[in-house]
């Protein structure tokens, strides 16, 4: 193997991991309600299309997604949500694809809901500025179970009820 090679090799292996890190930001960002970091992961025209058993989020633009996960993660709402096993393909120097498998747990307490479920994530990544952002993410549920509650569980904490 040539150092020209590994070279290659390296920054291959550098550009996953940012990827992986972005990913990784946005599961907490999105279970944090944490907006201002929303901002710095999405391309301005990022484009998403989440499909659950219940809902369809059809979105265009950064500023329509990080209002619509605002108002979705309340602070009524206890969540939970982790990327796993992901399989990420750079295409060019400025653009990669990514399939993640995600486990979520979400209560809406206004609701009385208690969501759980997976779906796998396909994402598209760009690089803005040389920094790796979302371009498109789109998910299809591999399963969703709602649960109705008349008794609300016994939550001892809930970080997003601090935020009210």
């Amino acid at each position: 193997m040539t150092e020209t090679d590994l070279l290659a090799r390296i920054t291959r292996l550098e550009v996953i991991e940012e990827i992986k890190q972005l990913k990784h930001r946005y599961f907490r960002s999105i279970d944090r309600r944490d907006s201002e970091t929303l901002e710095t992961l999405f391309m301005p025209d990022v484009e998403v299309d989440y499909e659950g058993g219940t809902y369809r989020w059809q979105l265009q633009g950064r500023e329509a997604l990080i209002k619509a996960l605002h108002a979705s993660f309340d602070p009524r709402s206890v969540a939970c949500h982790t990327g796993h096993h992901p399989e990420i393909t750079i295409d060019s120097p400025n653009r990669a694809t990514g399939l993640w498998y995600l486990t979520d747990f979400m209560i809406k307490r206004d609701l009385k809901e208690i969501t759980t479920g997976s779906a796998l994530y396909t994402d598209t990544y760009a690089k803005d500025e040389g920094v790796w952002k979302i371009a498109k993410s789109t998910y299809k549920r591999i399963y969703e179970i709602v649960e109705r509650y008349e008794t609300e569980p016994p939550i001892t904490y809930a970080y997003l009820a601090t935020l009210a």
